[in-house]
């Protein structure tokens, strides 16, 4: 390929970028958008923010507490349930319905019997 014809194929990509350019200049959406920013700019200024401050204050990054709630799996932590057995008050904390002393009553007293023994149940 010439260098002329380099130098027009770039010439009419320039006017096509352009004329693309003076498209968006005439947007009202754009028009939003950039006042939007100059406001929202003005504001960082106003009160001392930085961009990363207002996106860590919009979008506030998961902390200890919200993390302990998932295992490493990222799966959710079962929630914890106490059940009293009210005729020897013997008690079980279990996070799954596999715990063998539970499964014991389910099998002498009924799953339905058990399940109203449930005490509480905690995060």
């Amino acid at each position: 390929m010439s260098i002329l014809s380099t130098y027009m194929q770039k010439e009419k990509q320039a006017n096509q970028l352009k004329e693309e350019l003076d498209r968006l200049k005439n947007d009202d959406r754009l028009k939003a958008e950039l006042t939007f920013k100059e406001k929202l700019e003005d504001l960082m200024r106003d009160f001392d923010k930085s961009a990363a401050d207002v996106v860590n204050l919009l979008n506030p990054q998961p902390t200890a507490a919200t993390t302990a709630s998932t295992t490493s799996t990222g799966r959710a932590k079962r929630k914890l349930k106490v059940y009293k057995n009210p005729n020897n008050g013997e008690v079980v904390e279990t996070r799954g319905g596999n715990q063998k002393t539970l499964k014991a009553w389910k099998e002498e007293y009924g799953a339905e019997t058990v399940e109203g023994w449930l005490m509480r149940t905690e995060d």
